[in-house]
């Protein structure tokens, strides 16, 4: 079990790092907030590794490390590794699913971009509906149909996100609005990146991922309904919580540049008593038809990944072969830098 004092330095790690899931997981049973909060300790420390490091190979090589210790029960001296190890001692935590994280988080580093809605689909696969599998497995939930859906919620909440962030990603000249939509409006990312500006072809594509992440969204919500009562409150908070960003990106006028979409207290408590309820709604409700739905094909692997009660269960090529790229690529870079300096002295 992990330590009261782990606990609270995850817990402080998640207060001051995400905020809408600091909101949501009050509404979550002890039982279930506690690991959860080791949880995304855990991935918050491998994001924040990744992105506030300018050796974004190394740090991703690291996590790896880290996680290899953990999985081998000798995790490193330090609050998030300790409680996420004994999350994934007590709830048998496929490695498949933490790798699928890293992979993402590998991607990244690489400055991927992605060609169709599909390619981003599969990273928001890995870097968040990883992350809603796993707090499926921490809630006990194994069935596929109640998977899928709960990877429907991750890819709609990370949608959202990169609607919400268009702006502030070009600033660090990261892009992951579709390829083929920018080829489609005539506009090349290097250009933008140079001067970004909410044209009306920016704010139609943030539009499409909005109305994208709304489709999931509500095709997620009869997985949230099947999930064991005390836990439904928190998740369908977190649900309203992130469509909620996407609905003040609309209030913006889908203009993710000259500002930054964000809600106040007042809009997430709102939401909070909502998600109450909702849920208590849900045990009158007939089961939606929806529940049913395939999977998406991007996630399915996920899936497959959390209904094995086996916590060893690795999908590894995608993560070596992710991680191979990334020290290609990181040479590279090294190597242009190192080319540019000799030309300069």
């Amino acid at each position: 079990m992990t330590q009261s004092a782990d606990m609270q330095a995850c817990a402080e790690m998640i207060r001051h790092g995400s905020l809408s899931f600091h909101a949501a997981s009050k509404l979550l049973p002890q039982s279930v907030r506690d690991p959860a909060l080791a949880l995304y300790a855990f991935c918050r420390l491998a994001d924040d590794a990744v992105d506030l490091n300018a050796e974004k190979a190394a740090a991703v090589l690291q996590l790896q490390e880290r996680l290899e210790a953990v999985y081998a029960g000798c995790p490193r001296n330090a609050a998030p590794d300790r409680a996420f190890a004994a999350v994934v001692e007590e709830f048998e935590m496929p490695r498949a699913l933490p790798e699928a994280l890293l992979e993402g988080l590998a991607w990244d580093a690489m400055g991927r971009r992605y060609k169709t809605l599909s390619d981003v689909y599969s990273y928001s696969a890995r870097v968040a509906s990883a992350v809603g599998t796993m707090m499926a497995v921490l809630m006990g939930v194994r069935d596929r149909d109640a998977l899928a859906r709960a990877c429907d919620l991750g890819v709609a909440m990370q949608l959202t996100n990169i609607a919400r962030d268009i702006g502030e990603d070009a600033l660090e000249q990261r892009l992951y609005v579709p390829l083929d939509w920018m080829d489609e409006a005539g506009i090349d990312p290097d250009a933008f990146f140079a001067d970004p500006r909410p044209t009306k072809a920016i704010r139609y594509m943030a539009r499409r991922l909005v109305m994208e992440a709304n489709r999931l969204y509500y095709r997620s919500e009869p997985g949230i309904a099947v999930l064991p009562r005390r836990c439904r409150p928190g998740i369908f908070a977190a649900r309203l919580i992130y469509a909620g960003i996407g609905s003040e990106v609309a209030q913006a006028g889908y203009d993710s540049i000259s500002t930054r979409a964000h809600t106040s207290r007042g809009q997430k408590l709102g939401w909070l008593v909502e998600a109450g309820l909702r849920s208590s709604l849900s045990l009158v409700t007939p089961r939606a038809a929806t529940l049913y739905a395939r999977p998406l094909p991007e996630v399915a692997f996920l899936v497959d990944a959390a209904a094995r009660h086996q916590a060893d269960f690795s999908r590894a090529d995608g993560l070596i072969d992710a991680l191979t790229q990334l020290a290609k690529t990181d040479r590279a870079r090294h190597q242009s830098l190192l080319e540019s300096r000799t030309r300069v002295t």
